[in-house]
């Protein structure tokens, strides 16, 4: 087996969102700067996890993606998985077809069916919460910025400067100098 872009993006922006959801919705873009993955890219990859209820979408103003679960209930085989990436060594697919349609299974197929059930127990055995922590404990800094809301609590006021006469009597001075 070999992991491709998919599988370890996928992961690699699990862990940037789980470790910044405290302060709301994360946005892809955000993530796309500062793990250097596309954006276009990782808009796949989310559709994917969130049909696999492993993410939520907010949308609007303040928007963004939110874990779907708890980080400690996440693996990383679901996160693998829901982005389609292939967790198998068989030539096969594990279909026990490694040798053609009529031949049957090559001698090496129960060692590779066996790594496969090894593999997925270990990712299966890895929490999203263990990589957020292990980040944590390296001292990956997560800088705070305010959530920027397109619509306040507090109205805005701002100061009106009138640079127009307010009266007859300032008018005729304007016009006076």
């Amino acid at each position: 087996m070999r992991l491709t872009t998919k599988g370890r993006f996928a992961v690699t922006a699990m862990i940037d969102l789980a470790l910044r959801e405290h302060s709301g919705p994360v946005a892809l873009a955000a993530i796309s700067a500062r793990q250097q993955i596309s954006l276009s890219y990782l808009e796949q990859l989310f559709g994917k996890l969130r049909r696999h209820e492993l993410v939520e979408s907010t949308r609007g103003p303040g928007g963004g993606y939110s874990l779907g679960r708890k980080s400690e209930e996440i693996t990383v085989a679901d996160i693998i998985v829901a982005v389609d990436e292939p967790i198998d060594a068989t030539g096969c697919a594990g279909k026990d077809n490694c040798m053609g349609e009529d031949t049957g299974r090559c001698m090496t197929h129960d060692l590779w069916a066996s790594l496969n059930t090894k593999m997925i127990e270990y990712l299966d055995s890895i929490s999203l919460k263990s990589l957020v922590d292990e980040q944590l404990s390296k001292g990956v800094s997560i800088e705070e910025h305010p959530v920027k809301r397109a619509i306040s609590t507090q109205p805005v006021v701002k100061p009106i400067k009138v640079t127009a006469p307010n009266s007859v009597f300032a008018l005729g001075n304007a016009f006076s100098k």
